[in-house]
């Protein structure tokens, strides 16, 4: 395989502006531990620039606050999330995969634009090695690339780090496993593609320099990976079930059927306990299910249990077309982000000993089992693309989740209460500025946040008016809001949809925002809308 040995060093500087951020935008798409304990990575896009933040967090009386912050670009000709994240019907196309990787740091997928400007085709990785320096990894398409019905279908969906031989795997679909070697250090790599032969039961290395055949009865898309922690066996999550690589063999691990599409493995938590999910499109949605075994051989399916402990017959699951986004492992219970193909629906889910179990009963008697608007996961109705466990002190182990237009969330008691960290730039006192997040409301259902901050506690009316000045909206009258540090906005109110008082999509144009609290202050912000698109 051609590669460079050295990846390419990605420029830090970032301009005034942006470095005031605590984000590179509220549309984050994946949180993992920082480099040391208290920080978190979180990768964010943009309208402008998208990379990573390392925010240095701290635990007060009144919830976690962000401390500092670092940020990074990693440009604007490559991103770690595909485009087509939300709209894909393949589960493991529809989170962005991660690793922590020794000397390498945090692993992220990478995307450049392929020829329709999409960010759809697969590139390699990137490494972030701190906040200050992130490298882009190129792993050449397959040498039957042009055989395959799109890029994607080699796009690298997992990572797994093996630490006693120092090695990077890459799960890249049809293109096998890339075996990344940083045993001599990071600058000096070896990278060998190997594909599942599930006729001779081996990882076959794909030999450089000539086409290889790639043919559907004879091999396997491997779209997961992770390492044993105790064996140091690779696992493979394929196309034809449950593989296990012990560096000599691959053997089929029988407990998942081999005709299922096992489309993710995790591993972790104390009892240990690895998870598989299995997943296929199908008309009606995405058929899907859980699996959990505790000793590696025996898998049994996840059951969901009712407020009283009772296991559900249907399965929770495939009805709700769930789709993994992530996987968090806290003590005996893992948390499991989630999001349903073909609907708004997302959140997480919590696992213990015995199953997945509901958090309340509704009024039509039915169980409630997702995590999130509703249990003030978020303080926004938005999408959960990501959750992490990490180290917030030294004696607390902290949860972390990233959302799609909310920034991300963090709690320091296992989930009972949160924290949101937004991008909060400080803001000028006594109503003296104010930013709409984001500035222009793309189609209906976007929700801009109207930013802003007073010096004690107020009254705040909202208002939006159009280019000649015509009032259109009326958001909040006479609510209460405290005085803070940064911005006194209360999201769950603070917002302008792009629709009139008779809910109806305004016009396409420019609008002006103003708000007004008791004391006789007044502030001005700008937003404009693309109209009922």
């Amino acid at each position: 395989m051609n590669f460079f040995k050295c990846g390419i060093l990605l420029a830090v500087a970032v301009s005034q502006g942006l470095a005031a951020e605590t984000l590179f935008s509220n549309w984050t798409f994946k949180v993992a531990p920082g480099s040391k304990t208290g920080k978190l990575y979180i990768f964010s896009r943009g309208d402008v620039a998208s990379g990573i933040t390392e925010v240095t967090l701290k635990p007060t009386a009144h919830g976690i606050t962000a401390e500092k912050s670092k940020q990074i670009s990693v440009g604007d000709s490559m991103t770690a999330v595909h485009d087509g994240i939300f709209r894909d019907s393949w589960a493991e196309r529809r989170r962005t995969p991660s690793a922590t990787a020794g000397e390498l740091g945090l692993v992220l997928p990478m995307y450049a634009a392929d020829k329709s400007g999409s960010f759809q085709d697969p590139s390699g990785f990137f490494s972030v090695r701190s906040a200050e320096r992130v490298v882009e990894t190129p792993l050449d398409p397959p040498s039957f690339a042009d055989d395959l019905d799109s890029a994607m279908i080699y796009a690298s969906t997992g990572f797994a780090y093996d630490s006693a031989s120092k090695s990077l795997w890459v799960a890249r679909g049809a293109a096998g496993v890339t075996h990344y070697d940083i045993s001599g250090g990071p600058n000096h790599p070896e990278a060998t593609d190997y594909i599942l032969n599930k006729k001779e039961a081996k990882l076959e290395k794909i030999p450089t320099g000539k086409h290889y055949s790639y043919k559907k009865s004879k091999n396997a898309s491997i779209l997961s990976v992770a390492v044993h922690p105790k064996t140091g066996d690779l696992w493979l999550a394929t196309e034809k079930g449950l593989w296990v690589y012990d560096g000599k063999s691959a053997q089929s691990l029988k407990a998942i059927d081999t005709t299922k599409r096992v489309t993710g493995i995790w591993m972790g938590g104390k009892p240990f306990q690895i998870i598989a999910e299995v997943s296929k499109p199908e008309k009606d949605g995405v058929q899907g299910s859980l699996w959990r075994s505790t000793d590696g051989n025996k898998f049994k399916k996840v059951v969901f249990l009712d407020t009283t402990g009772k296991a559900q017959k249907k399965d929770v699951f495939a009805n709700s077309s769930y789709t993994v986004s992530d996987i968090a492992f806290l003590g005996n219970k893992a948390f499991i982000a989630v999001s349903s193909t073909g609907g708004n629906e997302s959140g997480y889910l919590l696992l213990d000993s015995a199953g997945i179990r509901a958090w309340e009963t509704d009024e039509d008697d039915g169980s409630q089992w997702l995590n999130g608007f509703e249990r003030g996961v978020t303080d926004r109705d938005v999408g959960i693309t990501s959750i992490t466990a990490f180290p917030l002190t030294s004696k607390i182990m902290g949860l972390a989740v990233s959302t799609y237009g909310n920034g991300i969330s963090v709690s320091a008691d296992s989930g009972a209460t949160w924290t949101p960290i937004l991008n909060r730039a400080k803001l000028s006192n006594n109503l003296g500025s104010i930013r709409m997040v984001p500035s222009v409301i793309t189609e209906v259902g976007v929700q801009s946040l109207v930013s802003y901050k007073v010096d004690k506690p107020s009254k705040i009316t909202i208002e939006v008016f159009s280019y000649d000045m015509r009032k259109v909206r009326k958001i909040v009258k006479d609510a209460p809001r405290e005085a803070d540090n940064s911005r006194s906005t209360y999201p769950k109110e603070d917002f302008w949809d792009g629709l009139d008082d008779h809910g109806r999509p305004c016009t396409m144009g420019i609008y002006y925002v103003r708000v007004k609290d008791n004391h006789g202050n007044v502030g001005w912000g700008k937003v404009m809308t693309m109209g009922g698109r």
